[in-house]
């Protein structure tokens, strides 16, 4: 929500976000957050109405192997890695071009869904994947800068949290419209496929009309926004740190399609229910990302952070264990959605501390181009295990990887993300 503040004029940044005056006591979340808070949730819905389907329509549609799923979702999670840099080092190269580069991400996201309709095999589908994914690589590191950048580094943990509760909502009405259309049509997929798109194109509709643009600006000395300068920020321990961190917490994160799968096996979800599983995840995400966020700024976000990934870990052993009780699906999907609140934007507020304005996108990009890659081999070695040796065998794999991460991540944890 928007808190106003005092009517004291206030300074628009380079990317036309508007940066709270010094004389507020509480600072407001920035207009250009919710613009792309708006932009976000209108897109999560079309995204999440695939993601929502296309476990069981690759599976049980199509009848690929576990292998196989854990290629693709690999390849849907993970190929927007290889293109993150790219779109952070344009959108810092343009000075005042986050925006345009962020929408040419969500177009080509958009153009990706009506091509769904056509594909019906592994390399069609494996391809229209990886052209989605490089839209969302496009665009998430512009993004996040924008919102970085919008505010103070005392507001900036709420400020992500606002962005991620508005985008969770989006996630969480798209798997129950694809419910309602696969309940009400014959060509359920299709239509799926189809609604999808005309919703996709609203949300870039949303980016350009209410988005500031933002003006350009050069680059302060010392920080020419490079590729060499955006990989050189390594050289910063704590972003080091970070970085490292989060890829190899990654690696043990076992995406959320082969959890909904692994409950469904479970529980013997029926096939017309199995959309509603993310609800779950969703509804957790929106109802504590801000919450956890503003925690975040006041004890530190590195805790935050790893007490995510200690719900993720529950979460894990209750799978593992036999308890059957009505109560399982419940629990196990808030702890999902918990370990999202308390660590998708946390991370990238924890990021933007050592970051200059002028490589904002192109750091925070860094970042998350190792979280991908470890998400995406992750997939493919989950996939691979589940396919060998069984999914319990795989998840225990999985969780005893997630606790060894965790310990490290809590030992070498950076400074600048801890609470003084």
């Amino acid at each position: 929500m928007y808190v106003a503040g005092s009517r004291a004029s206030t300074r628009a940044s380079a990317e036309g976000a508007v940066r709270p005056t010094a004389g507020r006591r509480r600072a407001a979340v920035a207009p250009t957050v919710l613009a792309l808070g708006a932009v976000s949730l209108v897109t999560d819905v079309s995204s999440e109405m695939v993601t929502a389907v296309l476990p069981l329509y690759l599976v049980t549609g199509l009848g690929l192997s576990p292998l196989g799923f854990g290629l693709l979702d690999g390849i849907y999670n993970g190929f927007s890695a290889l293109v993150r840099l790219a779109g952070g080092h344009l959108a810092d190269r343009g000075g005042g071009r986050h925006k345009w580069v962020a929408g040419l991400g969500y177009g080509v996201s958009a153009l990706c869904k009506p091509l769904l309709l056509v594909a019906h095999s592994l390399t069609p589908i494996g391809l229209i994947l990886a052209a989605d994914r490089t839209g969302k690589g496009l665009r998430t590191a512009p993004r996040d800068a924008l919102i970085s950048l919008s505010g103070t580094p005392e507001n900036r943990g709420r400020a992500f949290g606002v962005h991620r509760a508005m985008d969770t909502a989006g996630a969480l009405l798209g798997p129950l419209a694809a419910f309602l259309i696969l309940r009400a049509t014959v060509d359920g997929y299709d239509a799926v496929f189809t609604v999808s798109f005309c919703v996709a194109v609203l949300g870039v509709l949303v980016l350009v009309l209410f988005v500031p643009g933002g003006r350009r600006q050069g680059a302060p000395e010392g920080a020419r926004p490079t590729l060499r300068a955006a990989v050189g920020l390594l050289r910063g321990r704590d972003l080091r740190r970070i970085t490292v961190c989060a890829l190899l917490l990654g690696l043990a994160t076992v995406s959320d399609s082969f959890v909904y799968l692994l409950l469904q096996r479970r529980l013997g979800v029926p096939d017309r229910w199995f959309a509603l599983l993310p609800l779950g995840t969703a509804a957790a995400f929106l109802l504590l990302a801000v919450p956890l966020g503003r925690v975040a700024d006041r004890v530190g976000r590195w805790a935050v952070f790893l007490a995510g990934h200690g719900a993720l870990l529950v979460a894990y052993g209750l799978l593992l264990t036999s308890w059957h009780g009505t109560a399982l699906p419940y629990v196990v999907l808030a702890l999902h959605g918990g370990f999202y609140a308390a660590t998708d934007g946390v991370l990238m507020a924890a990021a933007s501390e050592g970051v200059p304005e002028a490589l904002r996108s192109s750091g925070l990009a860094v970042v998350q181009t190792g979280q991908a890659l470890a998400r995406f081999a992750c997939s493919l070695l989950f996939g691979a295990a589940w396919t060998v040796w069984g999914d319990r065998a795989a998840l225990a794999g999985a969780a005893g990887a997630l606790l060894a991460c965790a310990v490290f991540a809590l030992v070498v944890r950076p400074e600048g993300a801890v609470a003084a």
